[in-house]
Formats: C-alpha cells, sequence, structure tokens
C-alpha cells in the first residue's frame, strides 16, 4: 500500500506542478494549451481509440499523454519550470502571491 501511496502523492505533485505552470504568466500559450489538453485527455472518460480494443485502447493513452507533456515542456523557458517546480513542492509562494 505504501507504493501505491506514493504514486498517488506523485501525481498530485505533478498535477501541482502543471498547474502552475499553466497559471504562470511566463508560460507560451501553447505550451499552457498543450498541458490543459494533456490534462484534460487523462480525466476525461472520452478516448480517441476505446480502451476495449486490445492493446491499441490502452496504446494511446500511454502515448497522447505523455507525448503532450513532454511537448509542452520542451517549450517552457528553464527558469519558468524551476519557479513552478519549487512552488508545487511546496518551498515558496506561488507567482500569482509574490508582489
Amino acid at each position: 500500500m505504501t507504493t501505491l501511496s506514493r504514486i498517488a502523492g506523485r501525481l498530485k505533485l505533478e498535477l501541482a506542478y502543471y498547474k502552475c505552470l499553466i497559471a504562470h504568466p511566463g508560460t507560451p500559450k501553447l505550451s499552457r494549451v498543450l498541458l490543459g489538453a494533456a490534462i484534460a485527455y487523462f480525466l476525461t472518460p472520452i478516448d480517441i481509440i476505446p480502451d476495449f480494443i486490445p492493446i491499441l485502447g490502452h496504446l494511446d493513452d500511454v502515448l497522447i499523454i505523455p507525448g503532450l507533456i513532454w511537448l509542452a515542456m520542451r517549450l517552457v523557458p528553464a527558469d519558468v519550470a524551476t519557479s513552478c517546480r519549487s512552488v508545487s513542492s511546496g518551498s515558496i509562494d506561488s507567482p500569482a502571491h509574490r508582489g
């Protein structure tokens, strides 16, 4: 059960990180759209290829979500990614709360 708890904690941390990236003013618009699409695809029950089709049904989830996230992260400036990683881990206040 501890492994499942760690996975859930890591997922929660990554979602907070992506949420921060979407909200950060330094994140390019295309990255925001790609991250939003990846999160929406992950959370919605609608798939491009239905899951009941053997192998292909789950393969789209394994390829589309990481692909969208990878592409979005390639476009995010390093300082924005570092800042949001700090915020999502709870070490500093969010960019919206800074003066």
